[in-house]
């Protein structure tokens, strides 16, 4: 079972910048970055997948952030700039299982973006 753990998160002021990283128990080829604020859905923010070479953005992020890994170290990282108070909340990352679905994920990182 793939163990996700992520870190980085904290508090910064608006348009200021920081970089989450999350490192997998085992070896993966793609991840995904989520968010989620209280009373609100989890969104997508971006994925890597290593194999392919691909990269996806949400259209709110796109821009701002990049989303870039390693994958000898099975660390992906999220590079947040020109951070907005609508990007806080609760950070995630995910691994696609064979299902092709977000089976795997961390347990989350807080990110606050102060006005």
């Amino acid at each position: 079972q793939v163990q996700l753990v992520e870190s980085g998160g904290g508090l910064v002021q608006a348009g200021g910048s920081l970089r989450l990283s999350c490192v997998s128990s085992e070896r993966i080829f793609n991840m995904g970055w989520f968010r989620q604020t209280p009373g609100t859905e989890r969104e997508f923010v971006a994925a890597i997948n290593w194999s392919s070479g691909t990269l996806h953005y949400a259209a709110s992020v796109k821009g701002r952030f990049t989303v870039s890994g390693d994958n000898a170290k099975n660390t992906a990282y999220l590079q947040m700039n020109s951070l907005k108070p609508e990007d806080t909340g609760v950070y995630y990352c995910a691994v696609l299982s064979s299902r092709g679905d977000y089976d795997y994920w961390g347990p989350g990182t807080q990110v606050t973006v102060s006005s």
